[in-house]
């Protein structure tokens, strides 16, 4: 497969979930996008990465510093979008600013399906996230929200495929 431009992608928040221990998978995300908001109007989309959190320990005996990999934590990013206080997405994610309930399904869909196949079909990131900040920046020519969002779950890839 070829390389894709980012045009065509979006960006969409589902129903609240539950965390839990374990790590998702894509059917637990099946009922919360059932139907998904899309968000509007998406300057920058993010991105949303699933990192380690690292320990170091110095051996003195050896002279080296060993790196252990402990835990998993998601990395915030931004999601930049014209500002459209029209927008049910835009409006979704404020809402979802202000919930005391924080953790909402949310899907990246890349616009990257093959040219042929029965079927074909875009990937997608899959997780479960909290809207952490909701900035507005009137300052320039056109006026931008910036909605931080913090992974709260592992991210879920599916791929793009031909059927």
């Amino acid at each position: 497969m070829s390389v894709y431009t980012i045009a065509g992608s979006k960006f969409e928040v589902g129903a609240v979930v539950a965390l839990k221990s374990a790590d998702f998978v894509a059917a637990d995300f099946t009922t919360p996008l059932t139907a998904a908001t899309e968000v509007k109007e998406p300057k920058t989309l993010g991105a949303p990465i699933d990192e380690w959190a690292t320990a170091e320990f110095g051996n003195v005996t050896d002279g080296r510093t060993r790196v252990f990999k402990v835990m998993r934590k998601g990395k915030a990013f931004d999601l930049v979008c014209g500002i459209d206080p029209t927008d049910a997405g835009q409006l979704a994610m404020r809402a979802a600013f202000d919930a005391a309930v924080s953790n909402y399904a949310m899907r990246f869909t890349f616009a990257d399906k093959p040219a042929s196949g029965a079927a074909p079909k875009n990937s997608t990131r899959l997780f479960v996230g909290a809207v952490v900040g909701v900035e507005d920046d009137p300052s320039g020519e056109i006026g931008l929200v910036k909605f931080s969002i913090q992974p709260n779950s592992n991210i879920v890839v599916t791929h793009a495929s031909p059927t």
